[in-house]
């Protein structure tokens, strides 16, 4: 692994931890702290603090320390929409590229989703545990949207919004646990979209593909920011 990839990813590490809360403003973060943290050498951590200034998330105060900014709701607003803004276009791509296989595979990774929500509900109904079901639910709604990104053969444009993300992978799948345990009809309103989007993304309707991503999109994430 490249040392340009390890600094991506601990930025986006960084990036993250200070846009949830876990790193929060006034604390120091040195180096060798968040290199021993992630696991990797101090390198890639200093050339990610210094996209980390440079975006006004933290403040260096010495050669090695920086301090995490007070972050506003107005940056956290302008991460976001960065996020659901690749979203949309990672959707208009995959409507011009998206071969008949994905396609295909698409609509079976919804089949066997559909099937699984069925079996939620019938669990539900009938008082039985569904943690299973639903993380198996949640991973395969995982690997649509993984296989959407694949859909646009656009390797740059994928990591850039891999980047982008303001929750990484595993604190949103915690927000979404949370805010189901809360409402068990949580997404539901936004789960018929899916289809809605390979039907444009076989019609190659690129205008309707971005549209419908980026609704889709903007309401996970503002669901996902309330419970955070």
């Amino acid at each position: 692994m490249s040392a340009e990839t390890l600094a991506d990813q601990a930025y986006r590490h960084v990036r993250t931890a200070i846009a949830t809360g876990e790193l929060a403003a006034g604390e120091k973060v040195t180096e060798r702290g968040m290199a021993e943290r992630l696991a990797i050498s101090p390198t890639p951590v200093r050339e990610a603090l210094r996209r980390l200034e440079l975006d006004g998330l933290i403040e260096r105060i010495g050669p090695r320390t920086v301090l995490v900014a007070a972050i506003r709701d107005a940056a956290i607003d302008d991460l976001a929409e960065v996020e659901v803004g690749l979203r949309g276009l990672v959707a208009r791509f995959a409507a011009r590229h998206a071969t008949a296989a994905q396609l295909d595979a698409l609509d079976a990774i919804l089949d066997r989703a559909d099937d699984l929500l069925i079996l939620l509900k019938d669990r539900r109904g009938q008082g039985q545990p569904t943690d299973r079901h639903l993380n198996a639910l949640l991973d395969t709604m995982q690997e649509f949207n993984d296989t959407v990104d694949a859909c646009a053969h656009n390797p740059v444009l994928v990591r850039m919004l891999e980047q982008s993300r303001v929750f990484s992978r595993p604190r949103r799948r915690s927000l979404l646990l949370q805010h189901v345990a809360r409402d068990d009809t949580f997404g539901l309103e936004r789960y018929t979209s899916h289809r809605a989007l390979v039907r444009a993304l076989r019609a190659g309707d690129s205008a309707t593909a971005e549209r419908i991503a980026l609704e889709d999109s903007q309401g996970g994430l503002s669901a996902l920011r309330e419970e955070r």
